[in-house]
């Protein structure tokens, strides 16, 4: 049977950075997607962005006259005929010296023949730009068809596709000047962006604020579609509806306002008239006049025209770099700080860019301000449960790892320390204990296998037993002994007195043992102990197969020595000179000096000074040439 490798699985790391650069491309493709795919977001931001961008400062060249509710109270009720609109043309362009006027009104029909024919000379032969309304909705049961269309510019580009029209009448119809001031509004309603050019029948039309900034805004004229952004182009409603200056229609007929006020103006002339109902929702607001919008979108043209207009930026490649620089930062703190702190971290870094988008969105209206909140969003919802998760494995890890060496108070106190990790090799101040049963092949040859079991495992809990409860880590067994550390993985500066206490228990629960025994008819027990205390290197060691969290270092290997050398002295405990100078709450026995084996001079030798611990069985009071022994060996 063909066996096909298996791939390896990747490492936690390059899951990690692998989250990151799924991070910044996310990003990147909000950045880049299609116009509209991220609408609601992006337009909702936007919107509270241009509000805090909105300024009263006034717009000095452009003047409203708004046919208002006074107007229409004082001259009569819409529609004005011809001749007093004519009226109203002739006194801003001779009393008020306006540079241009635009008429945002559609007259579909005539209805006044001496007025209209003087309407229709000065739209010929002034600076005047009368108004049409294309339509672009495809859901109307018959395509709208009023008046007649006038007005196309030559050219190419984009346009936005209309598919009916409300037009003036046609002796209005052939004024070279005419603007369109049909929209088409976002799907929530707001009116953001307008048509600057736009197509019908093959022809194309441009919107009112470019037909009036091409026919007199006093500068090289602008061919239609030079700045259209598209089908449409973004109204950046810079200023608000009060920076612009608004006079009624009737006080200008009745000439009640200071004619240089007007002087070298653009001059939009609509109706702010609820009667008339040209209301419109923009960003600023659910309910604005459709007037102040054409007044918005001149202001727009003449800024991008006079370099007014704040420095374009590239606000998607911004956004792009700041997801890749958090993604970095995340990449390096997410395994190194809580969930709780990761958390707090993208909290952080999402107020920042709302902050960062703010003074972007000034400078670039078209980019995505969310993609780098979706971006963050996406590392809150995959990376910090991904790092969570990671964490906690790492927990179990070291829980299950601990929990084979020391007792459950210090595995408590280990994952409430701030050690990074508390497994790493350290070199730590140790007391080492070593013990073994003497004469275990003697005990257990004549005996049967389950009871030399029974009597390896109950030895072996009268050993482990004092370790654990006096806070000590189990090292490692050694077939009928063990060998045992205090203070490391956690520091201790009781590490020798515990050490000592947990020998000294030790010694009571052999001889309780070998009690039971003996009165079974077995030979008694003893246990020989070596302690030494001063600097080991503590920590998990081994191979990628195996490894053991122990201690190594000349105190370990001392106490090894103490052990094997207990077998020659009637004490049970046999304690090195390290383990004397840091104990506090015991007495000790001078036993004298030895040569141990592998030292180059003499170890000084001490016992627990208590009499519990003399071994049962114990009638020699001289080490049996012991440094005839050590010597040898």
């Amino acid at each position: 049977m063909i066996r096909f490798p298996v791939p390896p699985r990747p490492s936690a790391r390059q899951l990690r950075w692998l989250l990151a650069a799924l991070t910044v491309l996310l990003t990147a493709a909000l950045e880049w997607a299609p116009a509209g795919d991220g609408y609601f977001g992006d337009e909702w931001l936007r919107d509270r962005y241009i509000r805090l961008h909105t300024t009263d400062a006034p717009e000095p060249r452009v003047l409203v006259v708004d046919i208002d509710e006074a107007s229409l109270a004082e001259l009569g009720a819409w529609p004005w005929p011809g001749g007093r609109i004519a009226d109203l043309v002739e006194v801003l362009l001779t009393s008020y010296s306006a540079r241009g006027v635009a008429l945002d009104i559609v007259l579909p029909k005539a209805n006044d023949p001496a007025g209209d024919r003087r309407l229709e000379l000065l739209a010929n032969n002034g600076p005047l730009v009368l108004a049409q309304a294309l339509d672009y909705s495809a859901y109307r049961p018959e395509p709208l068809r009023e008046g007649v269309l006038g007005g196309a510019v030559a050219g190419a580009g984009p346009a936005a596709a209309a598919t009916g029209y409300l037009a003036n009448h046609a002796a209005l119809a052939r004024a070279p000047h005419i603007g369109n001031i049909g929209f088409i509004p976002d799907a929530d309603g707001a009116l953001r962006r307008l048509p600057l050019v736009s197509s019908f029948a093959g022809r194309r039309y441009p919107a009112l604020a470019l037909a009036l900034l091409d026919c007199c805004g006093g500068a090289a004229p602008l061919a239609a579609g030079t700045l259209a952004d598209g089908a449409a182009a973004r109204i950046s409603y810079r200023r608000d509806w009060s920076a612009y200056t608004v006079v009624g229609a009737a006080d200008i007929l009745a000439n009640r306002i200071e004619p240089n006020s007007a002087a070298g103006r653009l001059v939009l002339v609509g109706s702010s008239s609820l009667s008339l109902a040209d209301r419109v929702t923009t960003p600023l607001a659910a309910n604005r006049p459709g007037l102040g919008v054409q007044a918005a979108m001149l202001s727009t043209l003449l800024d991008r025209r006079d370099g007014t207009a704040p420095t374009p930026w590239p606000g998607r490649w911004i956004a792009c770099l700041y997801t890749l620089l958090l993604a970095g930062l995340a990449g390096y703190t997410f395994p190194r700080l809580s969930a709780t702190r990761n958390v707090l971290l993208l909290g952080a870094a999402a107020a920042l860019w709302l902050s960062l988008g703010l003074v972007v969105s000034g400078h670039d209206a078209e980019f995505s301000p969310t993609a780098p909140l979706a971006s963050i969003l996406f590392l809150l919802a995959f990376a910090v449960p991904f790092q969570w998760q990671q964490t906690q494995h790492r927990s179990r890890h070291l829980l299950d790892t601990l929990r084979q060496y020391v007792a459950p108070a210090v595995v408590a106190e280990l994952m409430r320390s701030d050690l990074k990790d508390p497994l790493a090799p350290r070199q730590l101040d140790v007391t080492t204990l070593i013990a073994d049963m003497e004469g275990y092949t003697s005990q257990v040859e004549a005996l049967p296998v389950d009871e030399a079991a029974k009597l390896t495992r109950d030895f072996l809990e009268c050993l482990t037993g004092p370790v654990i409860e006096t806070q000590g880590t189990l090292d490692k067994y050694t077939g009928d002994g063990l060998v045992a550390f205090w203070g490391a993985p956690l520091p201790n500066p009781q590490h020798s007195d515990l050490a000592l206490d947990a020998a000294r228990d030790i010694v009571r629960r052999v001889q309780a043992l070998s009690l039971a025994q003996q009165a079974r008819g077995r030979p008694p027990l003893r246990v020989r102990i070596g302690i030494d205390s001063g600097l080991a290197m503590a920590g998990d060691f081994g191979t990628a197969f195996r490894s053991i969290y122990t201690a190594v270092g000349d105190s370990v290997n001392t106490a090894s020595r103490l052990e094997q050398a207990a077998r020659d002295y009637p004490y049970d405990v046999i304690v090195g000179a390290g383990t004397v100078e840091r104990a506090t709450r015991h007495q000790f026995l001078y036993l004298g000096e030895r040569l141990l084996r592998g030292k180059g001079k003499p170890t000084t030798l001490y016992t627990i000074d208590t009499g519990t611990m003399v071994s049962l069985d114990a009638t020699i009071t001289t080490p049996r040439g012991a440094e005839a022994a050590e010597g040898a060996a």
